[in-house]
């Protein structure tokens, strides 16, 4: 299976003034092109879609990413705001109409995608508090012998040159998190955004990713984002859950 991994967009309304709202919309238009050209079987938006949370924004976002040939998978960030959300995307089934939180459960691919919602509005910071334990222990218990893939916005681990960025807002419920996947091994691979740099490392048992933003680069020494290339993730995984990422440019 081949999924794309896009994050932080930070997509602007049409008729912002901000002067970054053209070069997001470009580089989200160039990396839907390029993931067209890639023959993907999914592709999951790891959050911070919009940077207001406003209906305008996700007008605009939803316009670009209508362009996308492969099933779309959403989950919020700390920038999103549900209840937009969910009126701009509808139109997707595996969204649920209602509820606190926007976790699914998608089973249409060889690989299980797992979505959760680990935010709390107004706070930048991860939560996963025992409501959300509660689903995804149950929702993993399902199907312990299907390859899983889990994705969320906030990581549950600190990132050092980001760490004001990244983490929890209570260490104890990323150790939570940590340990609920340490008791399931079909648990192939965690996919997060949020700190805007591509950062790989060993947790829980199995490998989390974190993915750059499509709109905003703060790797240090970068330089100006606008002068770099949008990119996305590409992962490839085999039926037995066996996970390969990479950065794929959108120059070729």
């Amino acid at each position: 299976m081949l999924i794309a991994q896009i994050s932080d967009t930070h997509i602007l309304a049409r008729s912002a003034d901000e002067a970054a709202g053209a070069s997001r919309a470009g580089n989200l238009r160039q990396c839907v092109a390029d993931i067209n050209r890639q023959a993907v079987d999914a592709v999951i938006h790891t959050g911070d879609s919009v940077q207001h949370g406003l209906a305008a924004e996700y007008a605009h976002l939803r316009e670009i990413l209508a362009g996308l040939r492969a099933p779309l998978y959403l989950v919020p960030g700390n920038r999103d705001r549900r209840e937009e959300l969910r009126r701009a995307f509808g139109h997707l089934s595996y969204l649920p109409l209602d509820g606190d939180f926007l976790h699914y459960a998608v089973e249409d691919h060889p690989v299980r995608l797992v979505a959760i919602d680990s935010v709390s509005a107004g706070d930048r910071k991860g939560h996963f508090c025992a409501r959300r334990r509660a689903w995804l222990d149950e929702t993993l218990a399902r199907k312990p012998g299907k390859p899983t893939i889990l994705f969320l916005h906030h990581p549950p681990f600190d990132v050092s040159q980001h760490r004001y960025m990244g983490g929890y807002r209570n260490p104890d419920e990323a150790s939570e998190l940590a340990a609920l996947v340490g008791r399931n091994p079909q648990v192939a691979g965690l996919f997060c955004g949020h700190v805007h740099a591509l950062h790989q490392q060993p947790w829980a048992g199995t490998a989390a990713t974190i993915m750059p933003s499509v709109a905003v680069d703060l790797r240090f020494g970068a330089g100006s984002a606008a002068n770099l290339e949008p990119s996305y993730l590409l992962h490839t995984i085999s039926r037995d859950g066996e996970v390969t990422s990479k950065v794929q440019g959108t120059n070729g």
